[in-house]
């Protein structure tokens, strides 16, 4: 009962997304609190527990809420796994093929239509600025540039913002972000602006295509909201999963850890991202197109890319 009560509390004092899920889902935590309450006793074993507590958290949908023992992780991933993936691995690598460039995680090629493609699967794996400088040389000749972060889950923010960096060309405005100040579960701060400052490296001109789907997830999330406010750039494919919540972890009596969203994160105009972002041009990849070997996505954004370039030359 104690690891229950401590749980609850952690959450009903730190959490930082009730108004939301409340407005969204008609989530109340004090009555989740009697709901899960009623399945807590004393005789129950650890895994029981567990269940119940992972139960109680995933009444947030939060894909940043997680419970951590040292035989589970309790996870809310409905975010991602009751959409279409809308990628392919098995595609991805006939794009690529053998002859691609590979600058630390960054996985590189000039495609046939001369569309620079940059493919990053992961903001836990590093990029330097020096990486970034050196793809942008290769690709300098395309006609546009398209970046792949599709099932992209997230990892370091900072190496979101190193990325961005190269297609900003003046201090942006690209987000608000809030502190918890009390206990309460509307006591925050006077949101933070967050600004995105152009690289001193190699930035990019020309025409950019974000490719996102529902499983871009908190710092890839963050890195289509902070592209979407650069001018140049479209999103194309699906609406990212979300997680604008910055966590943080606490620990149970019995030595569980919880993960939790504590700082809300918002984008230039003020709008919570929690729930995602809306790409600019909504598209699905077929299975018509898979059959034939053609990325539905992939292919939008060459066409999108190839037409803003011949404009231009207009």
């Amino acid at each position: 009962m104690g690891n229950f009560e401590a749980l609850w509390t952690i959450m009903d004092e730190h959490y930082c997304f009730f108004s939301e899920k409340q407005q969204l889902f008609g989530v109340n935590w004090e009555e989740i609190h009697d709901k899960y309450r009623v399945r807590v006793n004393s005789h129950m074993t650890s895994s029981q527990l567990f269940e119940v507590l992972g139960d109680m958290l995933a009444e947030l949908r939060d894909g940043h809420v997680n419970l951590a023992s040292g035989a589970d992780l309790a996870r809310y991933w409905t975010w991602q796994e009751a959409y279409p993936a809308n990628v392919s691995d098995t595609l991805l690598r006939r794009y690529l093929g053998t002859d691609y460039g590979i600058a630390s995680s960054l996985y590189y090629k000039i495609l046939d239509d001369h569309v620079g493609y940059v493919r990053y699967a992961s903001f836990q794996n590093a990029i330097g600025d020096g990486n970034i400088d050196d793809v942008l040389a290769a690709l300098i000749t395309c006609e546009g540039l398209i970046i792949d972060i599709r099932d992209n889950g997230g990892g370091t923010l900072s190496y979101a913002e190193r990325l961005a960096a190269h297609f900003a060309h003046e201090k942006t405005l690209v987000g608000y972000m809030q502190h918890k100040t009390g206990r309460g579960h509307n006591d925050f701060s006077t949101p933070q602006e967050l600004y995105l400052e152009p690289s001193s490296g190699i930035r990019w001109h020309k025409p950019v295509c974000v490719l996102t789907s529902r499983g871009c997830f908190s710092a890839a999330n963050e890195f289509a909201s902070m592209m979407h406010q650069l001018p140049g750039v479209t999103l194309v494919g699906d609406r990212t999963g979300g997680g604008a919540g910055m966590p943080f972890s606490s620990s149970l009596p019995n030595g569980w850890l919880v993960r939790f969203s504590a700082c809300p994160m918002f984008d230039a105009h003020g709008n919570c991202t929690e729930q995602g972002i809306d790409p600019d041009l909504r598209v699905d990849m077929t299975e018509e197109d898979a059959t034939r070997g053609f990325d539905t996505i992939i292919e939008t954004a060459r066409r999108y890319i190839t037409t803003q370039a011949y404009n231009g030359l207009e």
